[in-house]
């Protein structure tokens, strides 16, 4: 038996964002009919190092997984395993930065196919760091952007990241000196930062706005202010489960009263229509994400199709 290893360069040769949306999407409409189940994301927490685990079964694809990185002061390291269904054997073990950074802007992507508005053409991008990159490309591959505004607190990242993803999209991408110049009076925003404090207030968004916050993943952190929450007449996370116990965005407002679980709705139920989206072109829409192991193992799957058919990877005899 042995076990086929793709590396990074392998991931970023064989998938593309467009394509991307599409399984990731699909997914999503999986989990819906019953045909996948996601498990939260799990913390192990040493010395010097946090190990975070997180897994899913794919019925529709006849393959269940994990994900599984570390994060020290060093950095992070991400791998996500795949096993066959059936035989239960270990089929394919993935490096899976540049897999990650493509699923969670693909999701992204995937919610403002569903609940921007259709003609929005301008995006305000808080970040401009590894996940902002694939924020931006998302929903530019959804929506006929001209022009994304973006700040982040490094005016030289901001500057050099604005140049390279202009060349690279072929839109406007313009740096600007605060946060609320990128966000103010624009249909879309997004968050892709790692602020423990909210760098998006609510009094800055315009009616019909769709909102992403994707940058947090911990209680203890939020990228958005209470009235971000308050004002939102629709709130939509990847899963509801999942945000309960990661998403600090929405801790404030807990605490204050002003929001409640009920509140929310799967991403899942959105695009399998069990659920309905937005009802007015002035709702102000706010989707969540802190990341769902369906997304890896389904982007898994599909580059073991495309590494069989290029002979990508190494095989290990494992």
């Amino acid at each position: 038996m042995s076990v086929l290893y793709l590396n990074e360069s392998d991931v970023n040769r064989l998938l593309e964002m467009p394509e991307v949306i599409e399984i990731v999407e699909e997914a999503f409409r999986r989990l819906a009919a019953g045909e996948a189940h996601n498990v939260p994301r799990q913390r192990a927490k040493g010395e010097g190092i946090v190990l975070h685990s997180m897994s899913a079964a794919a019925d529709y694809l006849g393959m269940v997984g994990w994900k599984c990185y570390t994060t020290t002061s060093g950095g992070a390291k991400f791998h996500v395993g795949l096993y066959d269904s059936q035989s239960g054997d270990l089929i394919a073990l993935i490096q899976a930065n540049r897999l990650g950074q493509l699923r969670t802007g693909a999701t992204t992507g995937v919610a403002a196919k569903w609940l921007a508005l259709p003609d929005a053409d301008r995006l305000g991008l808080l970040g401009s760091g590894w996940q902002a990159q694939s924020q931006l490309e998302a929903v530019h591959a959804v929506r006929p952007l001209k022009q994304a505004r973006v700040y982040s607190r490094d005016a030289a990242r901001r500057a050099e990241f604005s140049g390279r993803m202009s060349k690279r999209l072929g839109i406007d991408v313009v740096p600007v000196n605060e946060a609320r110049e990128a966000v103010d009076g624009l249909p879309l925003v997004i968050t892709a930062t790692n602020s423990r404090q909210p760098v998006l207030l609510g009094e800055w968004l315009s009616p019909g706005a769709f909102v992403a916050a994707m940058g947090s993943n911990w209680l203890n952190k939020a990228e958005i202010d209470a009235r971000v929450v308050q004002r939102a007449n629709l709130i939509v996370c990847d899963d509801v489960e999942c945000c309960r116990q990661e998403a600090g965005d929405f801790c404030d407002a807990l605490e204050q009263g002003q929001f409640n679980w009920s509140q929310a709705v799967d991403l899942a139920a959105i695009v399998s229509k069990h659920s309905d989206g937005r009802r007015s072109p002035d709702d102000l829409v706010l989707f969540k994400s802190v990341g769902m192991a369906i997304e890896d193992i389904a982007l898994g799957h599909r580059l073991l199709e495309l590494a069989n058919k290029t002979n990508a990877g190494v095989k290990l005899p494992i």
